[in-house]
């Protein structure tokens, strides 16, 4: 048997029925206990995360919206315009449902990560804070022996994990559509994104900070607003669109056109595996950011990274998700970010559309690059030290950038989703143990609140 053929079935075993039940169980487990806190709460998380002010006595390295961005970065990137596109084409319109339960159940377990990657977190020789997984399960566990090794094992996940999502993925994605599009060589694709990378990520996390706050607020508006024209376009379909989505996901989709159908377990494992790829929820990467911004209380970001779930799932992926249905794109047979780019290529008139996928997914893998190098680089200091980050890491992390455009989508996509499973799971043990101490939290900020918004 070849190396891909081992690979896909790695990743059809990591994320089989156990997986998919302890990633939503967690999600729904932590909801029950917080009290659907991440629906009651939801307002005054946006606020928080949108409303620039300076909290009086905060402590760490970047903003909430720094923070958020950072996050949003890793997060926005080719899981909303490939992922979303894989998930439809191999599970049907339904599979766009099952990513919809990853989001909504995935808020609270978002906020569970941020909550512990702030109370946990350290200051490091250079005076920065950190925190992460990595931290909370190490420190936060009562069996430390045990707490220690799941830290360490997230660690070294994280660390390899983020050479899959966070960067061969992302390039590769890049390079196929900027050569479907304009011609550009897979090469040189990915010698330039390499440079650019290069240029950001020796500044470190107030650099990457002061970045994505710029670019990821203009990329997502640039996307959003194309996807909404061609929903304007097609809103006579939009009923039958949602018919589809909800009616997709309880009953086998039949083939239709160049769709070769999909059985409703299909529907289900391919919607959460990409919509865990595209909120990282559960993994633990976000709440590495959400461990260096300036805040007073660990509930206070925690509400803010809270709002990464819902933005990125809820409201980008289903923008894509909507595209690829109403314009029929998803009868083809095409997948990845060539099913999205004929969506948006039908929907918009002349070479619009095709334009449009190819620079969106170029700025949106590019932060994804950026705000997984920092969580990469986070991991391996874990490990081994600061010595280990500053050029053997970072090294090779520009390397991969180039290798990943160049290799087949397949491998990359596989491999991607191996190394989440792998890091998900001491995540997921710490959340589920860590949950009393997650509702004292609250309650101590429910009891004393320290910021809310102006009065109506």
């Amino acid at each position: 048997m070849e190396l891909p053929d081992l690979i896909a079935r790695a990743s059809a075993f990591v994320w089989g029925p156990p997986m998919l039940v302890l990633l939503v169980g967690t999600g729904l487990y932590l909801s029950a206990r917080l009290r659907f806190l991440q629906f009651r709460k939801l307002g005054h998380a946006l606020w928080l995360a949108f409303v620039k002010r300076r909290e009086a006595g905060a402590t760490g390295d970047i903003s909430h919206f720094q923070a958020l961005m950072t996050a949003l970065a890793a997060t926005v990137g080719t899981g909303n315009i490939a992922g979303v596109a894989t998930a439809i084409a191999a599970g049907g319109p339904g599979a766009l449902f099952w990513m919809w339960v990853t989001g909504l159940v995935g808020m609270a377990t978002k906020f569970a990560e941020a909550v512990l990657a702030v109370k946990y977190r350290e200051t490091d020789e250079r005076g920065e804070m950190i925190g992460g997984p990595m931290f909370y399960l190490s420190r936060g566990l009562k069996h430390k022996g045990i707490g220690k090794a799941l830290g360490v094992a997230f660690a070294v996940f994280g660390a390899v994990a983020a050479f899959g999502i966070g960067n061969m993925v992302q390039s590769n994605s890049v390079a196929d559509a900027l050569r479907s599009n304009f011609g550009v060589p897979a090469l040189a694709s990915g010698l330039v994104m390499a440079g650019f990378t290069a240029l950001v990520i020796l500044g470190g996390i107030r650099s990457i900070g002061r970045v994505t706050s710029v670019l990821v607020p203009v990329m997502i508006v640039f996307y959003m607003a194309a996807g909404l024209v061609v929903l304007l376009i097609n809103w006579r379909g939009l009923p039958d669109v949602v018919t589809y989505v909800l009616k997709g996901a309880f009953t086998p989709a039949a083939p239709i056109g160049g769709f070769l159908g999909a059985t409703i377990r299909q529907g289900i494992q391919y919607g959460v595996a990409r919509g865990v790829f595209s909120n990282e929820s559960g993994l633990g990467s976000a709440a590495i950011a959400a461990a260096a911004a300036q805040t007073r209380h660990p509930v206070t970001q925690a509400l803010v990274s809270m709002t990464q779930t819902f933005i990125d799932t809820l409201v980008v992926c289903s923008v894509t998700g909507f595209v690829i249905i109403s314009t029929g794109a998803w009868q083809t047979g095409a997948t990845g970010a060539e099913l999205t780019t004929r969506a948006f290529s039908t929907g918009l008139p002349g070479q619009w559309g095709g334009s449009i996928v190819a620079v969106g997914l170029a700025l949106f893998a590019y932060s994804t690059i950026l705000g997984w190098a920092y969580y990469g680089e986070k991991c391996v200091e874990f490990l081994g030290g600061r010595a280990w980050v500053i050029r053997p890491y970072r090294v090779l992390w520009v390397a991969a950038v180039v290798l990943g455009a160049n290799v087949p989508l397949r491998v990359v996509w596989d491999f991607a989703d191996v190394m989440n499973g792998a890091m998900a799971i001491p995540n997921l043990i710490g959340l589920l143990a860590l949950s009393g101490v997650i509702v004292r939290e609250v309650d101590s900020w429910a009891a004393t609140p320290v910021e809310s918004p102006p009065a109506a």
